[in-house]
């Protein structure tokens, strides 16, 4: 094997500059492919829920989306379980804090482990994106008066012309009285 030469000590050391200019002009624009800061800060939020009292409900904006917090009283908590499947428009529980597509069922939907008086959701109708007025309807959970579409106090889809029920955001509760969106 012939000794390196200084051509080859040259060579080497320019295209080891070249690599670091080339990576030193492409980085400013691999930067601005990532969020920015006000994207960033609205990837998760944290809201109080201990103005709630059972049956009242509040609204909040999470990603430029509404979302719908409601402290349901027992009796809705007890009509939604009592639904049956087979009356479901969309029988899929549509729950981003699941692995997996579960039956619709009030418990897959709420906040469960012990918390199921509380349900979040985004609040858009799945029709056409229309915000669902709270607490109205003829189950008594969001009526969505631009096309007539019913949704009960879980937040399935019960009449009208919307295909799914209204979607639950990844949300857990970080202490008793607030929540984590996002």
């Amino acid at each position: 094997m012939a000794e390196p030469t200084k051509r080859d000590f040259l060579y080497l050391v320019t295209a080891m500059a070249g690599v670091v200019g080339v990576g030193a002009a492409s980085w400013p624009f691999v930067d601005a492919m990532r969020p920015d800061a006000s994207t960033l800060a609205l990837a998760s939020i944290e809201v109080d829920v201990s103005s709630l009292a059972e049956g009242m409900s509040m609204t909040v904006k999470w990603r430029g989306r509404p979302v719908f917090i409601r402290n349901r009283t027992g009796k809705e908590v007890e009509a939604a379980n009592a639904t049956a499947l087979e009356e479901l428009k969309d029988p899929v529980a549509r729950n981003a804090n699941l692995d997996d597509d579960q039956p619709a069922r009030d418990v897959a939907r709420s906040a469960g482990q012990g918390r199921e008086n509380w349900i979040v959701m985004i609040g858009v109708c799945t029709h056409l994106g229309c915000v669902p007025l709270g607490q109205a309807g003829d189950f008594g959970g969001w009526f969505c008066p631009c096309h007539g579409s019913h949704y009960d106090t879980a937040g399935r889809i019960r009449k009208g012309p919307a295909p799914e029920n209204l979607p639950i955001p990844h949300f857990k509760f970080v202490s008793d009285t607030v929540v984590r969106i996002g």
